[in-house]
């Protein structure tokens, strides 16, 4: 019988991070979640409370626990790369960074975008900007995710693995609200801002990106990874499965060549390549198949 896996998870208690949980807890393995203590984790794991921008606050509430897998679902920043690189150093045999598809944000290809478009060894490392403003930080969260990426990929003996996550969809727990923005204009009869020339883009359902982390801590394989299903989707499609949920509902596009945009409607490509993880063994489905319940699981049957 197989020893179970000592697994630490950082932050994520919601969305598709409980989903993940779920599924470790379900393998057997002994979760510790870490937080800031804002809410608690699922029942059945063991809970850390640190905040983990601060060094000490992390190595305290870690203690002299190892960990077979560290899962980091809110490495937002190269500072905070940076301190966990140090720390977990040693400490795990597998390091899993949650990334973003916004890493390619200046890689507008033509075709979808793989890996190799950004390679975090080449990428500058300010460790100096403001990266604890929030609005800094929103306003650079792609650039942000490539520096802590940077970070992690500068000691090659560091064992990461960064997973660069297409946009996210599904499950009635959806907090972002950008499927109910589409809902509300679609039921009014509101215009929907969208750029003059609006691209497609790449999805992964919630309940796969789990399933993908999931694999993905037992895996074995090093560097950057894209996580996204099958298929380009339009703004056009996305607002034709919300429409079917909305009676009599019809979108309506404004295009407006600059400001402020809907959600999921965007000025260059974010169609990510596959072929690497799928190379590896992950078995990805496709956006068109799922995305009728995905909609249906965030906006409810009666939309």
């Amino acid at each position: 019988m197989e020893k179970a896996r000592e697994v630490l998870v950082i932050g994520g208690n919601r969305y598709f991070g409980k989903r993940l949980i779920a599924r470790l807890l379900a393998a057997g393995d002994r979760v510790t979640v870490l937080n800031r203590g804002s809410s608690p984790p699922p029942p059945g794991t063991v809970h850390l409370v640190a905040d983990r921008d601060d060094e000490k606050s992390l190595t305290d509430a870690l203690g002299s626990r190892v960990f077979d897998v560290v899962v980091d679902q809110v490495c937002y920043t190269p500072r905070q790369a940076d301190v966990a690189r140090r720390i977990f150093t040693g400490r795990t045999r597998r390091y899993v960074m949650t990334s973003t598809v916004e890493v390619y944000e200046y890689e507008d290809a033509p075709a979808l975008v793989r890996e190799g478009a950004v390679d975090a060894r080449t990428v500058h490392v300010d460790l100096d900007l403001p990266w604890t403003e929030p609005e800094f930080l929103t306003a650079h969260y792609g650039e942000g995710k490539r520096q802590a990426e940077a970070v992690l990929a500068a000691d090659p003996a560091f064992p990461y693995t960064a997973v660069r996550v297409a946009h996210v969809l599904g499950g009635d727990d959806d907090f972002t609200g950008r499927l109910d923005h589409y809902a509300e204009r679609i039921r009014g009869g509101t215009p929907i801002s969208v750029p003059t020339d609006n691209r497609p883009a790449t999805y992964i359902h919630v309940e796969e990106i789990a399933d993908f982390l999931f694999w993905a801590a037992g895996e074995d394989f090093t560097g950057p990874v894209n996580a996204a299903s099958h298929g380009l989707l339009t703004t056009q499609e996305l607002c034709d499965a919300v429409a079917a949920h909305v009676p009599d509902g019809k979108a309506v596009f404004q295009a407006v060549e600059v400001g402020e945009v809907s959600p999921f409607s965007f000025r260059r490509s974010y169609g990510m390549d596959n072929s690497r993880a799928a190379r590896l063994g992950f078995p990805f489905g496709r956006t068109r198949q799922w995305l009728p319940r995905a909609v249906a699981e965030t906006l409810g049957k009666g939309d």
